[in-house]
């Protein structure tokens, strides 16, 4: 290990020689993976047991990332179960498109994903090039043409863009969101020429830059344009027997129509599908953390389990699951076939030839209210280590409750930016921001950082975590009076309804104005303006498509 006080950690490991690694506690490999970058020239592939995992790591990334310069990229699961009826959402199916078209260029980077993830089958190379389109100032564009190109790439016309994957069509006037840009585009025609492309903020509606031109990723994962439509009817055909039209599913796509859940039908809308394997650069190496063997096992046995069930929906008959997933033995071999690294929190015997490094596990400094001193666990560790310590506080407001605390048991951290301030400027004791679920302790030289869960509790951390979005209720009032009476909404207790418009109704001394939903049954369910937190858009398929649940009936729970 280095004793330098900018590198903890010796970067010049023979990435190419399988091993294994130990003693990488907290978060300690985050910080172990971002030097480790600086001087490889090559993509790091981790690979966590689960999602948690991967967004642990992502958030250690960020951490302590050194150079922005090099990409940073996530492939995030669907978050459905296998063979489900419910598609993923757009924001992940967006994130996904970005990672599979960025992947073949990057030569320097890190990818980071849950090994369900990587056993998917996914669409072919080709297709994520040939699908995405560019649009500059000066062009001739057909608008009709336009937009049925867009409807083809899985576009959604909308009356007003929010969301990844739509679009909306006002006069001399294109809004559309495509997959991969942090905000929307809107775009101007003098007849049937780009006049201007400005960004624009989807909750203001307000133009925000001027740009020459963009380029847009598909909507989803696979076309549904015309070939791919053709493609999909002939290869289900060939896949079960009898007559297709008694299957609403292959009607829908006949019409063009993406029903729920019809990523799991993918293989049948190419010739053939490639893995995350034909994506990535040759020169990669791959990490797998702790847990990732038993996740591959476990996770396989899921999938044969949801398919013996799946082939009881006589409405839907599943392809089966080589056809969609890739087999463990395959998984397996693939790992072998690459330069592989597996990690682990504890220390490696030296009969594994592994790599021990020089961190210990983060220790538990629970600030407990009830005691007559509350801080006594912090203190102590504070007067032991020899060494500089970095609180990690998860936003500004826990930064300055954080610090109210300290300043009560007279510890005065300095205020700075990041970890690299903090390492630059030398600090002996500071505080930071970042969403950081595990501290770390280093020995070369000796630093303690000590995040938030640490003091509080990961308990704490996750319900506040978990809780809703922090929405502009005017936001969403002008988002509805946007929409159409009939318009699906998802209310997040109730489940999926029918926008029937605001009303005003006498409550007690007084009269408040309400959000009206319809439900399955003709069932009404009044929303006062004061919760309209707990309503957004439907953003699942094509709104003629969505579901109606019922109140009361647990079919939304069970949807959850």
């Amino acid at each position: 290990m280095s004793t330098t006080n900018h590198s903890i950690f010796t970067p010049s490991i023979d990435l190419t020689k399988n091993s294994r690694w130990g003693r990488l506690y907290g978060s300690a490999s985050g910080l172990l993976f971002n030097q480790l970058l600086e001087s490889q020239n090559r993509l790091l592939l981790i690979v966590t047991p689960d999602t948690a995992t991967a967004n642990h790591i992502l958030e250690e990334l960020h951490f302590y990332q050194a150079d922005s310069n090099h990409p940073l990229l996530n492939f995030p699961e669907w978050e459905t179960l296998p063979y489900d009826r419910f598609s993923p959402h757009q924001d992940i199916v967006a994130e996904r498109l970005e990672t599979l078209y960025r992947l073949p260029q990057i030569t320097r980077g890190i990818l980071v994903m849950p090994v369900s993830t990587l056993m998917h089958r996914l669409p072919p190379k080709s297709f994520i090039s040939a699908s995405s389109l560019m649009m500059r100032v000066g062009e001739q564009i057909n608008l009709e043409q336009t937009r049925s190109e867009l409807e083809q790439y899985g576009y959604s016309f909308v009356h007003q863009v929010m969301e990844y994957g739509e679009f909306t069509v006002r006069g001399n006037l294109i809004d559309l969101y495509p997959a991969g840009s942090k905000l929307p585009y809107r775009i101007e025609l003098f007849d049937d020429e780009i006049e201007s492309i400005r960004t624009f903020d989807p909750e203001t509606q307000r133009s925000i830059e001027k740009v020459e031109e963009i380029q847009m990723l598909p909507a989803r994962e696979f076309p549904l344009n015309k070939e791919g439509i053709t493609l999909f009817r002939k290869q289900f055909r060939e896949q079960f027997e009898g007559d297709p039209q008694k299957f609403p599913l292959y009607r829908d796509i006949s019409n063009g129509i993406a029903p729920a859940g019809i990523e799991y039908y993918l293989p049948l809308f190419f010739d053939g599908v490639e893995t995350l394997f034909d994506y990535l650069p040759k020169q990669t190496t791959i990490f797998t953390l702790g847990g990732v063997d038993s996740a591959i096992n476990a996770f396989q046995q899921e999938v044969h389990e949801r398919y013996e069930l799946a082939q009881y929906q006589e409405e839907r008959p599943p392809l089966k699951p080589h056809q969609i997933f890739l087999p463990a033995d395959e998984i397996f071999g693939h790992f072998k076939k690459m330069a592989h690294h597996q990690v682990d929190h504890f220390e490696v015997p030296d009969t594994l030839s592994g790599h021990n490094f020089l961190t210990h596990t983060p220790p538990t400094l629970t600030i407990d209210g009830r005691a007559e001193n509350p801080t006594s666990k912090l203190q102590s560790y504070l007067d032991s280590f020899q060494g500089r310590i970095l609180f990690v506080a998860e936003s500004t407001g826990r930064r300055e409750i954080m610090l109210e605390t300290l300043r009560h048991a007279e510890i005065y951290p300095q205020v700075c930016e990041n970890w690299q301030q903090f390492i630059a400027d030398e600090m002996p004791l500071a505080i930071t921001v970042a969403p950081l679920a595990e501290g770390g302790v280093f020995e070369q030289p000796a630093i303690s950082v000590i995040a938030e869960p640490q003091l509080y509790g990961q308990q704490v951390m996750q319900r506040r975590r978990r809780g809703r979005k922090n929405r502009d209720s005017d936001a969403v009032i002008r988002n509805l009076a946007e929409m159409q009476i009939g318009s699906p909404v998802v209310h997040e207790d109730h489940g999926v309804g029918r926008y029937l418009g605001l009303q005003i109704l006498a409550i007690g001394e007084g009269e408040t104005e309400f959000l009206t939903l319809e439900y399955a049954g003709g069932d009404k369910l009044f929303v006062p303006v004061s919760s309209l937190d707990h309503i957004s858009r439907y953003t699942g398929t094509s709104p003629e498509k969505a579901p109606l649940h019922k109140l009361g009936s647990g079919q939304w729970e069970k949807a959850k």
